[in-house]
């Protein structure tokens, strides 16, 4: 059993409790000396450890302004504002989508609100970030293929952002929550590019819910939200959908998971068919 003794004195924490465990982190909720509940996560050795790291410091750099707030570090050990324990599917399965998705853009706009710090300098460019994209296309060179015609695309909203900002860099409805101070992203990776990039990956949320990621009216209704919200076009939207979506699938072939491969290309195919059809 876990004792207070494997974390910092200077925290001052009691009653640790494993909440959940993933490939990269294990979270326990705790009390602070205070009495208020607090979490700590504590990152396993694992091939995208800097993405966490970078998410650190972005989580400094935000100091609880549409994330959660990074209380204390201690190397990999992190301990975290507690944000409660309702996810945004929650409200997705309540309310309905087009409620979650109007909370996912409001979080979204307090994440781009402005900041008196200087971002982190260790934030991954968002070029960087589209590595597996552009390696799995070079692959396919020659050949017409939706790798291929979203690694242009990629090309294309890289060489002319529209803005450059710090991003969450994985923002989607397990990831944001509500806590004591209202909607908040948790989680993110930490990476400076285009704020699209943070609207694309909610059109492939959740994961379980196919019906709505390919329902051509459900595409639409979310891009017209985030293009309001981020002052973007329509299309310049669906692009980065498109983009995030063959990346995240380029990512799902490196590990050999041919499942989830077919899903983000089959949700991205469907992004495209909107954008072809209306745009």
């Amino acid at each position: 059993m876990l004792t207070t003794s494997a974390f910092p004195d200077r925290w001052k924490i009691s009653n640790p409790r494993l909440i959940t465990e993933t490939f990269s982190s294990r979270i326990w909720k705790v009390r602070l000396e205070e009495g208020g509940t607090a979490v700590v996560k504590a990152l396993k050795p694992f091939d995208d450890v800097e993405d966490e790291l970078r998410g650190a410091h972005y989580l400094s750099w935000r100091d609880g302004i549409g994330a959660v707030r990074l209380l204390d570090r201690d190397g990999q050990c992190m301990l975290l504002e507690y944000t409660g324990e309702t996810l945004l599917s929650h409200i997705l399965d309540e309310r309905g989508d087009a409620a979650a998705t109007e909370i996912a853009a409001a979080v979204m706009a307090q994440l781009f609100s402005p900041s008196a710090m200087a971002p982190p300098p260790d934030l991954q460019p968002l070029r960087e970030r589209f590595a597996s994209l552009f390696a799995k296309a070079d692959c396919d060179a020659g050949r017409k293929t939706v790798y291929a015609e979203a690694a242009a695309i990629a090309d294309r909203l890289l060489a002319d952002p529209h803005d450059i900002r710090p991003l969450h860099g994985d923002l989607h409805h397990d990831n944001i929550l509500h806590g004591p101070r209202g909607w908040l992203a948790i989680d993110p990776k930490g990476v400076l590019g285009d704020p699209g990039f943070d609207a694309a990956n909610m059109f492939y949320n959740p994961l379980d819910r196919d019906d709505l990621c390919l329902d051509p009216t459900r595409i639409t209704q979310m891009a017209a939200v985030f293009s309001r919200t981020l002052g973007q076009s329509l299309p310049r939207i669906l692009d980065h959908a498109i983009a995030y979506g063959c990346l995240s699938a380029a990512w799902h072939a490196q590990d050999g998971n041919d499942k989830d491969e077919t899903r983000e290309l089959s949700i991205a195919v469907a992004i495209r068919s909107v954008r072809d059809r209306n745009f």
